[in-house]
């Protein structure tokens, strides 16, 4: 098929790549433009955007869609299909309706459950048994349009990269058994009951609230590891934690229980497993007390 592909971070780039693979004729990516990144602040392209001029693909990074002039160009490539993942994006009607068969998104949810912009993070803090991946024929709602293949997989105790990694390939393999066959995934309309909004994570979300049960904070470790990375504060400074094991110890909220700094939560408690102090690597929690102390009886904001 000749595909436009629109897609920004890693998430997207498995489908990228399965898409060549396949044999497909990608006549354009459309991704997000660079932006500042790192201590320099050196503007960086994004995943797909560096992936696909690996590739040799033309890449395309419009601020916008809602113009006339990059709608003419859009249709112009007379694409059968635009294949969106994670973009960035909304995609205004009249490019929804340029290519031939429309467009077909990858979404990392159960829809119509965990709509929007965080569907990995919040199926995490949720508690969800399970989440999955979807291949949508996209309308102009918000992840509102018509499924046309799902792929399902447990949470279980994964974090939000690992299962993000985890629907990024399982939705590569999905868009391609799709392309090869859409007469054989029809359009089904999502159900109207079960709807939910994954609104976009906000950095303050991240620093762990002990006045939750030790199963949710523990769950706000996994939702926010790789980024922003849950946190809490100890003499003016920041500790990431990137793992946690829950406990059965009690103690009031927020307090170090122990010399293995378990922290009491609102029933049960947490102990880091994998610990990161500002400036320092990610280390075990046995190193980490080796060289740090926080003693029994501190209160953790």
């Amino acid at each position: 098929m000749r595909l436009i592909f629109m897609g920004t971070p890693d998430f997207a780039v498995p489908t990228l790549n399965a898409l060549v693979d396949a044999g497909h004729d990608v006549v354009a990516v459309y991704s997000q433009p660079p932006r500042p990144a790192n201590r320099g602040k050196k503007l960086t392209p994004s995943a797909v955007h560096a992936r696909a001029e690996e590739l040799g693909l033309e890449v395309r990074t419009p601020v916008s869609l809602k113009g006339a002039e990059e709608q003419v160009a859009f249709a112009a490539l007379k694409a059968d299909v635009a294949i969106v993942a994670a973009y960035g994006l909304l995609l205004p009607q009249a490019i929804l309706d340029a290519p031939k068969y429309g467009c077909l998104n990858v979404h990392g949810s159960l829809l119509p459950r965990w709509r929007g912009a965080a569907p990995v993070q919040r199926a995490i803090l949720a508690g969800d048994a399970d989440t999955g991946v979807m291949v949508m024929q996209m309308e102009a709602g918000l992840d509102t349009g018509p499924v046309r293949a799902t792929a399902v997989t447990p949470v279980d105790r994964k974090t939000a990269g690992e299962l993000t990694e985890e629907l990024a390939q399982l939705g590569a393999g999905l868009m391609v058994e799709v392309l090869a066959d859409m007469g054989r995934y029809p359009p089904v309309a999502q159900p109207e009951d079960g709807i939910t909004y994954a609104r976009k994570i906000e950095k303050s979300e991240a620093r762990l609230d002990f006045s939750q049960s030790a199963d949710a904070v523990e769950r706000q470790v996994r939702a926010f590891n790789p980024v922003p990375g849950a946190f809490f504060e100890f003499q003016g400074e920041r500790y990431r934690v990137l793992a946690a094991d829950i406990t059965q110890a009690a103690g009031e909220i927020g307090t170090v229980v122990d010399d293995q700094l378990t922290i009491a939560c609102a029933t049960g408690a947490i102990r880091p497993a994998l610990i990161q102090r500002a400036g320092k690597p990610a280390m075990p929690l046995a190193d980490f007390l080796r060289g740090n102390r926080i003693p029994a009886g501190t209160v953790l904001s």
